[in-house]
This record gives structure tokens, sequence and C-alpha cells, in this order.
């Protein structure tokens, strides 16, 4: 298992927490309009990503992450990897 793989075994699991309405959840699926998480949704999320990765995402970083896929690699790069 690669670490692009590990990161996305746990990021479907922090989405599947928030996933209040069971949506099914692929690399290109969308926070604000698939999901229809609110901002508040999203912060709590990120902050749970935050503290399972131990990064920091900025809010202007926060703001240009629009799909899963796209999260699993900003957190890839965060870590440095």
């Amino acid at each position: 298992m690669t670490d692009r793989d590990e990161r996305k075994s746990k990021i479907l699991g922090l989405v599947a927490e928030f996933n209040k309405k069971g949506i099914a959840v692929a690399e290109d699926t969308r926070f604000a309009q698939d999901l229809e998480w609110d901002s508040l949704t999203v912060m709590d999320f990120v902050a749970a990503v935050e503290d399972e990765f131990d990064i920091i995402i900025t809010m202007n970083r926060a703001a240009e992450i629009e799909t899963v896929g796209s999260l699993i690699d900003a957190v890839g790069e965060l870590q440095g990897q």
C-alpha cells in the first residue's frame, strides 16, 4: 500500500463520519456540491483532517481543495510526501 493509498483510506474514513446523507464518495466527490456540506461542517472536517495528519491547512489552501482527490494530494504535499 502506497502512502497515497494510506492517506486516501484515512480521509475516506473521516469523510464517512461527516457524511450524514450516506452519499457515495469517490476521489472526484466535491465537498460542498456533492456532499452538501455547509461551511461549518467543512471547518469541522478540516480540523479533523489536521488532527489526523498533524498538519495545518490554511484558509486559502482549504478554499482551493474542492474534491476528495485534491485533499488526498494536498495532505501529501503538506506532509512533504
